[in-house]
């Protein structure tokens, strides 16, 4: 492995661990409140989790625990996309196990969940270890999308665990990772496996997330990383003075991204998907606005802007939702002839026969590109792949066509030049910050923790995250307090729950009391790269939404 002078720097930072979580594995005892319940359809899915719906959120005091000096062996699985601070995970939790007892074992499978199944793994050693510690990436076991879902997949996980004499397994994944690793506690339960499991909450979206998870891991150092970069951008068109940027934003369900980058940078225009969910935005009204700010600042004679656009937004616009919501549905149901179509013509006449007159019109309205991208190959869960939709480049072509024809009627004399740009997996892997960097670490350490306190079905818990490391509160949550039911390939399936922009919440009013002046002013704020050394107000700070947050 090739080595800069950065990650072998990276390579002695010592991450800040919460206070309880200082004191030696077998003093720290847990502490049970009082029993939980899911965030909504708590019948249906107490019947579907009867071992482990219902259990009480765990804290740690100092105590005394014996047991958690036994030798163990754990299994951990990196799943889904990937989040700056993974390997930090492991690297907590192989310290917390070898702190337990040096003779316990943390085995790696391979390429995500598919690697337990198939039994491909490594077992972690100091050296290996110590290759990873403090980087980005997931490449330390790699991961994967694979969902397990069937029997036949449980089963296999209990005999994989079984010959590898593996008691514990964690998780880290995002909110599909985790609602797979709650089906999996239960199941196990269910069969008197002695399999604990426990869940890590990963996302650079920002969408896990409540009262106990304060933030996913890997969001703040992907704000941090597209924040710079949209800095960048707006240093540049301010400088050239001639171009608008329409720049999409890695976050399908939910804008936080989109949300905190605008807090860091201070665009023109910073569209938040909720905002238009709740208002009852049309394409034609989300467009419209981005044009009184063009023509505003034309009249200024400032013909050059930056705008934020999340990946999402274009499954918030009302007729938009209700059509990709007809065309999953006819998809799953249809799978087998819709298959059978080989032309682009011979889908887009079958899907127009088969949608409402509604969303057949707001299919038809759209530019052959868009409409091509809502047809191609659904995600695992069988849904539009939102993330190929180019809505930036959709925004464009409405917003050049109505600018012409404005211009025609004198209503405009403007200049509209544009560039676009989609930042997502530039900050997928990137060196954590610091707070990353600790607070993953404290994540896999904590999770030792919950697994050496005899729990499963929870998910590791570090809060109070505005504050420095020391003050930090351990815990862990159950996975069903954060589940409910959704439509998943035609069926409800138990899931958890996103965390969307609230609307009510400080930093959505914020941003919302700052935003008219940053659309006419040229307002723009550049952050810079991430810093490692150097005071803490450049070094240590966390994201703008959880100092607003705490405030």
């Amino acid at each position: 492995m090739n080595i800069s002078p950065l990650q072998e720097a990276r390579y002695k930072y010592e991450p800040k661990l919460p206070e309880i979580l200082k004191n030696a594995v077998d003093a720290i005892k847990v502490s049970l409140g009082d029993p939980t319940q899911s965030v909504a359809d708590q019948e249906e899915l107490k019947q579907l989790f009867p071992n482990t719906y219902g259990m009480p959120v765990a804290g740690f005091t100092k105590g005394e625990n014996p047991g958690a000096g036994k030798a163990i062996n754990v299994g951990v699985i990196l799943s889904g996309g990937q989040a700056p601070g993974g390997h930090n995970v492991i690297a907590g939790l192989y310290d917390g196990l070898k702190k337990g007892n040096k003779n316990s074992k943390l085995i790696g499978f391979l390429g995500g969940p598919s690697g337990l199944t198939s039994d491909e793994a490594l077992e972690f050693s100091d050296e290996y270890m110590d290759r990873y510690r403090n980087t980005g990436g997931f490449d330390i076991i790699g991961s994967g999308r694979t969902k397990l879902e069937t029997e036949e997949q449980f089963d296999t996980c209990i005999e994989v665990c079984k010959k590898r004499n593996i008691s514990a397994l964690v998780i880290i994944g995002g909110d599909d990772s985790n609602t797979n690793a709650a089906v999996l506690a239960e199941y196990f339960q269910q069969k008197k496996a002695s399999i604990q499991v426990i869940g890590v909450p990963k996302t650079i979206d920002g969408d896990l997330k409540n009262e106990h998870i304060e933030t996913s891991f890997g969001f703040d150092t992907a704000t941090k990383t597209y924040s710079e970069l949209i800095g960048n951008i707006e240093r540049d068109a301010n400088s050239a003075k001639k171009y608008w940027h329409f720049i999409k934003l890695m976050g399908r369900s939910a804008s936080h991204i989109a949300l905190e980058c605008a807090l860091q940078t201070r665009p023109n225009v910073a569209i938040i998907s909720e905002e238009v969910e709740e208002k009852k935005q049309t394409l034609d009204q989300v467009v419209g606005n981005i044009i009184d700010t063009i023509v505003t600042r034309a009249e200024k004679g400032e013909n050059f802007g930056v705008v934020l656009v999340p990946e999402g937004l274009i499954e918030f616009i009302p007729e938009m939702k209700t059509l990709i919501g007809e065309l999953n549905d006819l998809l799953a149901e249809h799978q087998a002839y819709y298959a059978t179509l080989n032309t682009f013509e011979d889908q887009s006449e079958w899907i127009n026969k088969n949608l409402s007159r509604e969303s057949s019109y707001v299919f038809s309205s759209l530019p052959n590109n868009i409409q091509r991208q809502l047809l191609m190959d659904r995600d695992p869960h069988g849904n539009v792949q939102v993330s190929r939709i180019e809505t930036e480049k959709l925004l464009i072509e409405i917003i050049e066509d109505r600018l012409r024809e404005m211009k025609t009627e004198g209503r405009y004399s403007g200049k509209f030049s544009h560039q676009h740009h989609f930042f997502g997996y530039e900050g997928r892997c990137a060196f954590p910050s610091n707070f990353d960097a600790d607070y993953c670490y404290s994540l896999g350490f904590n999770a030792f923790v919950l697994i050496a306190n005899g729990l499963t079905g929870y998910m590791s818990s570090v809060k109070n995250l505005s504050k420095p490391a020391s003050e930090w509160i351990a815990g862990g949550i159950p996975v069903t307090m954060m589940m409910n039911l959704e439509q998943r390939h035609g069926k409800k399936k138990p899931v958890i729950r996103k965390a969307l922009v609230e609307l009510d919440g400080k930093p959505f009013k914020a941003f919302a009391a700052e935003r008219e002046t940053w659309a006419v002013e040229t307002s723009f704020a550049y952050p810079g790269a991430i810093q490692y050394y150097g005071p803490d107000e450049v070094c240590n700070q966390p994201t703008m939404t959880l100092k607003i947050e705490h405030k």
